[in-house]
């Protein structure tokens, strides 16, 4: 069943509202009629199955069937830390990361980003970002939408950095000596309700300096097995790796 996510601006009591391009894609798109249903999700996560009572061209108004809580998130917060690659990668990372639970994106110019963050250009990017996040987590029908930040740099990846339980850099010199008991150890490590942050370089990696500084302030060097991974692939690697840990084993 289709989802859109919605605020507390758009209820009142039971009546949900919904307008702009939400309410032109149930109405041009899913070609839906009054009496059909979809789900309505909550900035709280809480969702329910409305009916639609009215269709007008820019709203569309239903009611509720009453509100629940459900378990749709990775029970630990992970964010993904990605030096900014060329052409639509990020919107790859970003569309299929929603799909496979990251909680958000965190962009940042790394030495080797052959891109560089155009300001001017800035707030129409970042709108294409969330907006594809928002329709990813409608799709897989996440409980949130990921935050994503507008490109940073490595000083304030740093700062940031603070806010996370565990903090790791996917270095592929790592992997090419063969280490991959790392990022094992600390998945092993993790409990419900940390939170990990791991930062990937651009196509060309991280220089010999990023990954010395990151390391003094408190980032773990792992390795992804013994392939190496394409900037748009690893992190999607390691999204899997955390919901089958914490998921499926568990």
């Amino acid at each position: 069943m289709q989802r859109y996510f919605v605020d507390s601006e758009q209820m009142d009591h039971d009546q949900i509202f919904i307008k702009g391009e939400d309410a032109h894609h149930i109405n041009r798109v899913m070609r839906m009629k009054s009496g059909d249903s979809f789900i309505v999700v909550l900035p709280d996560g809480r969702s329910s199955v409305c009916e639609i009572t009215q269709i007008e061209e820019n709203q569309v108004t239903a009611k509720s069937s009453g509100w629940t809580k459900e378990e749709k998130e990775l029970p630990i917060r992970v964010a993904i830390g990605s030096g900014l690659p060329k052409g639509d990668k990020l919107e790859w990372i970003i569309q299929k990361g929603t799909e496979l639970g990251a909680h958000e994106f965190i962009p940042f110019n790394a030495a080797r980003s052959i891109v560089k963050w155009d300001q001017k250009k800035s707030d129409k990017k970042l709108q294409r970002w969330e907006k594809i996040a928002k329709e990813a987590a409608e799709q897989s029908h996440r409980t949130i939408v990921p935050k994503i930040y507008a490109p940073i740099n490595l000083k304030e990846v740093i700062t940031k950095s603070k806010d996370f339980s565990y903090k790791m850099i996917a270095y592929e010199e790592e992997a090419k000596k063969g280490q991959r008991s790392r990022f094992a150890s600390i998945l092993q490590s993790l409990n419900q309700e940390d939170s990990l942050l791991v930062l990937f370089g651009p196509e060309g990696g991280f220089s010999e300096q990023e990954v010395k500084e990151l390391e003094e302030n408190g980032f773990i060097s792992v390795g992804l097995g013994p392939r190496i991974l394409r900037t748009e692939t690893a992190p999607l690697y390691v999204l899997s790796a955390v919901s089958y840990h914490f998921e499926l084993l568990r």
